[in-house]
């Protein structure tokens, strides 16, 4: 969060974060690293637990900005960081399946423990009271991102590759990929509508239950 620039980046899993987070960190009024639950708060806990203490410190209607992954690149990096040898022989542990199985288990209901993963459009989702993303970026516009970080913060921003995933096949069947798109429709909608400078088009509030 940044106090003076009135700004505040939301760190979405598998977008670049721990690489924005440690080139930003010198400049900003407060970082969190762990726990993840914390480091990637979505834009629901960010309204639920840190925007009170924010609008009562620091100034109402700071800015919110966020980078999305296209979905199934998103996907992708998931997969091969769940196939890391620390989660050998554990349920988390996507090693020894394809890539296609694994979109597969994130479509069902069900979803077993190595396909839970959550969704950006969840996480991006605004709220009732109006608290919601300001600024998207796409997160192959890192010129664009860092261009604009630079203009709000008044430093120049400089990251370095960091938990990079190894590469592997990420071959999907014109069946899952259907599947995929019919289920997750949210997410595409969102990253379509991602344009320049941050600017996008904003999924609708989360409806009233």
């Amino acid at each position: 969060m940044f106090s003076k620039a009135k700004l505040v980046f939301l760190s979405v899993p598998k977008t670049g974060s721990t690489a924005y987070q440690e080139a930003l960190a010198p400049h900003a009024a407060f970082v969190i690293n762990h726990p993840p639950e914390l480091k990637h708060s979505p834009v629901y806990r960010y309204n639920r637990f840190f925007r009170p203490m924010i609008d009562r410190f620091i100034g109402e209607n700071l800015d919110i900005v966020a980078v999305m992954r296209e979905p199934i690149d998103w996907l992708g990096s998931w997969y091969r960081y769940r196939q890391r040898p620390d989660l050998d022989g554990k349920t988390t542990s996507s090693k020894g399946i394809t890539f296609d199985d694994f979109v597969a288990a994130y479509c069902h209901n069900d979803q077993p423990a190595f396909a839970k993963v959550g969704s950006q459009a969840k996480f991006l989702e605004p709220q009732r009271n109006g608290t919601a993303i300001t600024h998207l970026f796409r997160y192959d516009d890192r010129a664009g991102l860092e261009k604009f970080l630079q203009e709000r913060i008044g430093h120049a921003v400089q990251t370095k590759p960091r938990n990079v995933s190894r590469l592997g096949d990420l071959t999907l069947s014109d069946q899952t990929r259907a599947k995929f798109e019919r289920k997750f429709g949210a997410d595409i909608t969102l990253w379509n509508g991602i344009g320049d400078n941050g600017n996008f088009i904003p999924a609708p509030p989360r409806p009233k239950p």
